[in-house]
Order: structure tokens, then sequence, then C-alpha cells
């Protein structure tokens, strides 16, 4: 499991296409799912703090705080844009941040209210997924064009991941632990 420094270090485009989509309305703003008790999925909108540290989420008692207490597993989806289709995906495993003063330090950063039962979690990076579509293509119904997408796979997770969506390598090399991909037309 990589830190969001990690994978930024290594893929620092990706990763600040990335911080753009789920920063683009000022403080982070995305869709965090989590897995409820029973296995089933769970989507809740989060604030997600992004800094050189790692990726954040300062979370309030709520089902979705238990969920990521009992089953760190998530994933966190960027908010549409106003003027595209572009997304930014990113899943791991969440792990409660339990050193005071890094907690302090962060919150102190992002603003969180001390008086509220929070817990904030850092989220480790096993897939991150950039797609980008060509505005110039036409517009909503006309056919935008094939998404570029860009996906970067944890040299270092499982081998069991499953890929966050089936995708055609394209033929020029990439680093290790990074696929530049395209989705094949449907």
């Amino acid at each position: 499991m990589a830190s969001w420094s990690e994978f930024a270090a290594d893929e620092p485009r990706l990763a600040d296409g990335i911080r753009v989509l789920m920063q683009q309305y000022g403080p982070g703003f995305g869709y965090l799912a989590t897995v409820r008790a029973d296995g089933g999925p769970r989507v809740h909108p989060v604030s997600p703090v992004i800094t050189d540290e790692g990726l954040f989420c300062f979370i309030i008692d709520s089902p979705k705080r238990r969920d990521l207490e009992r089953d760190g597993r998530y994933a966190l989806h960027s908010f549409p844009p106003e003027e595209s289709d572009d997304e930014a995906y990113v899943a791991g495993h969440a792990r409660p941040v339990t050193d005071p003063a890094r907690v302090a330090r962060l919150a102190a950063r992002a603003g969180a209210a001390p008086q509220v039962d929070w817990r904030l979690f850092e989220f480790t990076v096993d897939v991150a997924m950039l797609s980008r579509r060509d505005a110039s293509a036409g517009g909503p119904g006309e056919g935008w064009g094939r998404p570029a997408v860009q996906v970067w796979l944890d040299p270092h997770a499982s081998a069991q991941r499953v890929d966050p969506a089936p995708v055609v390598p394209q033929t020029r090399p990439g680093r290790r632990g990074r696929r530049d991909v395209q989705r094949s037309a449907a």
C-alpha cells in the first residue's frame, strides 16, 4: 500500500491532475465509497485533504466512520466538473492517524473544528485513475470522443486487485507501477 506522497513521487502529473479535480471547488470534495458490515457498498460526500504528507479525511461519528474502522477498504471519486466529464478515482485502505502532533497539524491546516467528534484517517493508494475527455470532440449527446485514461497501480499491492475499468494498454512503455491506458470503445 503506497502513501499518497509515494504515489505522487512516482507519478507527479497524474497525482496533480487528481488533486486538481478533488479540489476544483476550493476545499476537497468527492464521494467516498466504503464497505458496509453486510459487504454492500455505501457512498458518502466527503472533503478529502490532500497535502504533501498524504491523502486524509476527517470523518465524523457516522456509518462511514464505522465502516472504515471495521474494514478500511475505500474508493474516492471526484465530484464532476461543470464544464467537462473528467473524473478522478483513488482506491486503497484507510487507517486511523494516531500521532497527536500529526492530527493537530492537519486539523489546524484543514480548519477541523476541535469540538466535533471526528477522527482523522489517512488513505493509502492502491489504484489511481484520471479520465479526461476532449471537449473539442463535441458536446453531450454528440459523441464527446473516447476519454484519455491514466491508471497507476501500486506495484506492491495485492495481485488480487480488480482494475477500476476495462482498459486496453497503449503501445508506449510506462514506468513500473504505471499504465497509460485508453478505454476500449463499447
